[in-house]
This record gives C-alpha cells, structure tokens and sequence, in this order.
C-alpha cells in the first residue's frame, strides 16, 4: 500500500465548528500537538480573514516543528481584481509559509450562481491564481471545492477545473465533498474516473453531513489517494469533517498503510482530549478509538470473555491508540466483573466468597435505588473496600448546616454553610461561603479537614452533574449527583442519590474527599 500524507484542518475548518474558538495561543498549542502526532500538513488559518489568523502566521514560525509544514489556506484571486494585486492573494504570500492550499469552484452552480461569473471566467481564475503563487516559488495544494456535486451536475466541467489546476502547477489537487452528501459508492465510481484523467497526485477532503467522512477518505485511500484531510475529533462546521481519530488508525492498523509511527499513534487519544480541552468541549465519551466507552464493557458475558482474552470483543489493542480497556459496574455485573475491579484495586475478594456475593447484592440495590457507578470508579472502590472491610474512616460528620439567602430582588442569593466534623479525637467546627449552597458546603468541608489534610489543597471539583430519576414526581424527586473531581496526576468520579439534592451533592463530596486520601496514602506505602 502507498504512502498517505496526512493533512490536519483543525486550526481552520475545525475552529469553523459550532461554540469553537480558539485563540492565538491555543492554536499554537494544539499545532505542537499536532506536530507531536505526526501530521505532515497543518493548515494554519485563511490569513486574508482575520486578524488572529495573521498573527498565527507570525508566531508560529518560532515553533521548533519536528514533522509539520505549516499551510496557509485561501481562495482564488476575485474576478475583478488582477492576480497580483489581489488581497487574498496577496494576504497568503504575507503568511510566510511556502504551502498554500488554494480552494476553487468546481461545480457550475456555483461558478453561475454563487460568484456570478462565466465558466470560462471561473478557469482563469483557478489557471492565474496557481500560476502566480507558483511564480512565487510556492508549493500549491489545489482544493476542488464542492467537486463530486460538480461532477454528478457536469462532469465534463468539473474536470476541466481540475485540468486548468494541473496545468498551472498544483502539486495535489484534492477532491472535496463540501456538503458531506456524496454516498461512498460514488466516490468510488468519481475517484476512478478522475485518476485515470489527472496525473497529478490526488487528495480527499470529505465532510460529515451523511456520517459518510471516514468512509469515503479510506475508500478515497484505497483508490490510490495520497493525502487525507481531516481534524482532530472531526471538528468542523454544520456536522464536522473527516475525524482523523479515526482514519489514522483505520489507514495504520486497518489497511497497513504508512502514515504515522506506532509511536506516534500511541499519542491519538492524548492528542483527542487536548484539542477537546483547548475549546472547551466535553470529550464524547462514544467516539471510535480515542472515546472513554471505546474499550468499556458492561455486560457480564462481555466482561467476562474480554478477561480470558480481550479480542472477544475488542477490534484492536486499546494501548495502540492511547487507550485503555475499562470494566464498568453496574447492575448487569456479575461475579467476574466484580472480581475484576477487585484486582484492579488490589483488593483481595474470592470468587465464591460471601463478601462478594453481599457485593454483588450491594450494588444491584443501590443502582435500583438510582446509583450509578459507570462514572464514578472512586465511589465504587469506597465501596468494595467497605465490602473488603479494609475501608478507612478519615473524618465523621456531626452535622452541617446550608443556608440560602436573598436580601434583594435584583441581587444573586448568599449561600453559607456551616460544617462539625471529628477527625479522629478532634473536633473541627467551621463554616465558609460559595456560589451556591453545594459550592459552600464544599469550601466549608475543605476548611475543616485543612489543618490534618492539607493536600486536599491540591484537589479540585471538575465537574458537577445532576439527573433527577423520577421527573413525574416533580421538585420532590430523587435525584442523582455525578461529581468529577481531580488533583495534579489523576481524575475520578463520585455519586450520591437523594430526594435532597445536597444530601445526594453530601454524599459526592464525601467518597471525592476519602478517595483522594485513600490514594495518597496508599502512594507513600
């Protein structure tokens, strides 16, 4: 199998994405992480746009790239205005970079009834556009855009735009699905078709409209294409763009095509939830490869055929691409499950032990009572270590109080907590404020412990979720609180269930606060 160039558009089409935005600065960051990755192109932006993008330009020469070139991206010169006096154009040579990906209309729809100008108009602009950056000393990636819909409408003149490219010196011309409509059959009737009419090296550009983009690019690789774009997590406008988290290890582990290292695609899931946290999304946790569920079994037939040898149902190593196999409790588990986390945990638990059956009991009681321990692992080992009977009490509750006030019509309410708890003979009474009564009752339990835990300084709450069970019953439901809390080295998860939602909230904090001193005190053993 040939060599597949890999061509990341994270920083432009993916940032194009709806509540994406990245900055300078995260941009920079996220093209390290991609030069760590392996991508071969990183397109950095469409400098004639904005501001940002020009200074990305400026900055970004000072990174000392390892395996990246850095593409600026833009459209072809504007009908009215000649080449060399162009703005955009002239906007791309100001970028620095000596790759620029030039996009052009292949479809006639778009030529007539988008730029509104002659077919014949539309060839020169693609012909003057190359060969003036190439008269520039320029390497030139030619974008078709929206070249399959062009080509089901008119063949014959979507292939001339890709003749009058060629002819110009593009050094790639890669085919856009721009609606992300095209069926992966016709891609592969079009492909043919264009290969044997283009010499020059072809590329793919798919989106995701039909959830057809993986699909079409490795079907795009397997017809000889040489380059696939694409962004990290399939960011990208409307319903996103090839997500490379998946076509690098469908090209890598799938077809054995050269594209990355095995070293390099060891850091794919790293890299996913990077990009993911630099915009300032929630990871989805379902994703192919990368997602936290890829490699999490539930069902106790699952977990217990993935245990005796996990290609039972696991379509590849997890490690390969940074991830990590995951055994999830719930009320499906059965004893194989359990003892499985045990070993995870260390704890020592026997396969036809009573202590394991109580468990076993334990638990499916209390997901029936809403408890849910998928997403909360610390809750859950709390709770086998109880089952074990090694469980440590590190502090007990003597009581606590919340109060919520609201003095003025116009103003946001006060929240204050007051908190007695006994750590060992000593007893702590104090009381703090906080963005409502789960965040003060928080700070207040904080406070408290302080003085005989101070790393608890180094923990914070991450995230705080909260579903109520029964919404027939209105605001006197149970409720489920999931809370995400994490130091300097690790994340984990805790739950607590209650008709009060700051004794279920109570109840989160507490296994949170024990799971990290569980931790760090088996660290120093």
């Amino acid at each position: 199998m040939h060599f597949v160039e890999i061509y990341d558009t994270t920083l432009r089409d993916g940032a194009q994405a709806e509540d994406v935005s990245f900055s300078v600065e995260d941009k920079l960051r996220v093209a390290e992480q991609l030069d760590r990755l392996g991508v071969h192109y990183i397109e950095g932006g469409w400098p004639g746009s904005n501001p940002k993008d020009i200074q990305f330009f400026k900055q970004v020469r000072r990174l000392p790239l390892k395996n990246a070139k850095i593409a600026a991206f833009g459209a072809t010169r504007k009908a009215d205005n000649p080449v060399a006096k162009d703005a955009n154009i002239r906007a791309l040579l100001a970028s620095g970079t000596d790759l620029i990906t030039l996009f052009g209309k292949s479809w006639d729809f778009h030529v007539t009834d988008a730029l509104g100008i002659s077919l014949k108009k539309n060839l020169e602009l693609i012909a003057d556009s190359i060969q003036y950056l190439r008269s520039k000393r320029k390497r030139v990636f030619y974008d078709a855009e929206h070249f399959f819909d062009g080509y089901k409408a008119n063949p014959d003149y979507a292939l001339r735009t890709l003749k009058e490219a060629e002819a110009a010196g593009a050094g790639c011309i890669i085919l856009c699905d721009t609606n992300g409509g095209t069926m992966p059959w016709e891609v592969r009737e079009i492909f043919s078709t264009v290969a044997q009419e283009i010499r020059v090296p072809l590329g793919i550009h798919a989106h995701n409209d039909s959830d057809m983009a993986v699909a079409n690019s490795i079907i795009a690789v397997e017809l000889g294409a040489v380059q696939v774009q694409g962004t990290v997590n399939g960011f990208g406008e409307r319903c996103g763009n090839a997500n490379l988290c998946s076509i690098l290890p469908n090209l890598k582990l799938k077809m054995k095509v050269d594209c990355i290292s095995d070293e390099q695609l060891g850091h794919l899931k790293e890299v996913s939830r990077f990009v993911t946290e630099i915009a300032n999304l929630s990871p989805e946790k379902h994703q192919p490869y990368v997602g936290d569920s890829a490699f999490a079994h539930k069902g106790g037939v699952h977990v217990h055929a993935v245990q005796k040898n996990p290609l039972t149902y696991e379509h590849v190593r997890p490690d390969l691409v940074g991830n990590r196999q995951r055994i999830l409790v719930s009320d499906y588990a059965g004893r194989s499950v359990l003892l499985g986390k045990a070993n995870e945990f260390r704890i020592r638990l026997k396969k036809k032990s009573p202590k394991l059956m109580h468990l076993l009991e334990t638990l499916k009681d209390l997901e029936h009572q809403g408890f849910q321990f998928e997403g909360a692992e610390g809750s859950f080992e709390l709770l086998m270590r109880k089952a074990e009977g090694t469980h440590q009490r590190f502090f007990d509750l003597i009581g606590f109080r919340v109060i919520v006030e609201k003095r003025k019509d116009r103003e946001e309410p006060i929240s204050e907590a007051t908190i007695t708890v006994k750590v060992g003979n000593h007893v702590e009474h104090t009381a703090a404020v906080g963005n409502g009564p789960v965040n003060a009752l928080d700070h207040a339990l904080r406070k408290a412990l302080d003085k005989f835990y101070p790393q608890l300084k180094e923990m914070k709450l991450l995230d705080y979720k909260v579903r109520v069970l029964a919404a027939d019953k209105g605001t006197a439901a149970r409720v489920r609180v999931l809370i995400e809390s994490g130091d300097r080295t690790r994340k984990w998860g805790t739950v607590g269930v209650s008709e009060n939602i700051i004794e279920a909230s109570w109840q989160a904090l507490v296994d949170s606060v024990e799971y990290k001193l569980l931790q760090d005190q088996r660290k120093k053993r």
